[in-house]
């Protein structure tokens, strides 16, 4: 995972990930499946699937997302750790 070094540049960087409400709606959506493949997701917001392959792009730079591919498709989940530091990071506030 590539997170910047101080608390200050991880905290802007997770929160950026999840400064717009689709990516927080995907990030909710992949907490509760455990994990699931980009077309599913598509199927829960009202947005293109390339706009949402955009914000999982993005998320996944965070680190706030782990992808896999497998065959034609690509799968997608929430990273625990990075969870985890964005919650402890947000509660150290």
């Amino acid at each position: 995972m590539k997170i910047p070094q101080s608390e200050d540049q991880q905290m802007a960087a997770l929160c950026k990930a999840l400064a717009h409400p689709h990516r927080v709606n995907i990030v909710r959506f992949l907490i509760a499946q455990n994990g699931c493949f980009v077309g599913e997701i598509a199927e829960q917001l009202p947005i293109a699937a390339s706009t949402v392959s955009q914000h999982l792009k993005l998320l996944k730079q965070s680190g706030l997302v782990k992808g896999q591919i497998d065959g034609p498709r690509r799968s997608y989940c929430v990273d625990p750790e990075a969870l985890a530091l964005l919650k402890q990071l947000v509660g150290d506030l």
